[in-house]
């Protein structure tokens, strides 16, 4: 099961530490996730980032 743990603070400087929570916080989500899980998580992640990147194209376009 994918535990919803809060995301973690990031600074506006994006450090060292900061990859160092974010990979501990993905660790700490994924821990007892079955692999089915996971890979669902993973496309549903993955489509949110696609839908974004379609977003800002647009956005790009109607600027241009």
């Amino acid at each position: 099961m994918i535990r919803n743990i809060p995301k973690p603070d990031i600074s506006s400087a994006f450090t060292v530490d900061d990859i160092h929570k974010i990979r501990e916080w993905h660790y700490e989500r994924l821990l007892n996730a079955t692999p089915e899980e996971r890979d669902a998580d993973t496309e549903l992640r993955a489509e949110r980032t696609r839908c974004a990147i379609e977003e800002l194209r647009r956005t790009k376009t109607v600027l241009a």
